[in-house]
């Protein structure tokens, strides 16, 4: 699986041990996991993406970080 999967992290992730969270595509699915946790990966879709992150933009889980 990893070889054909292109893992991205943000350029805010600047964790010198490099914990963080990566994003790919595969085909239809975003895939979603923690660098120091690769094995565990969450499979999502554009749609609920969309939907979590405009919840992150209006502050909806500001209290978690």
């Amino acid at each position: 699986m990893e070889n054909t999967i292109a893992w991205r992290k943000s350029s805010q992730s600047t964790d010198a041990e490099g914990n963080c969270l990566e994003v790919a595509r595969l085909g239809e699915d975003i895939l979603i996991r923690e660098s120091d946790d690769p094995e565990v990966v969450i499979r999502t879709s554009p749609a609920k993406l969309r939907a979590f992150l405009a919840g992150v933009a209006q502050g909806e889980f500001d209290d978690l970080a």
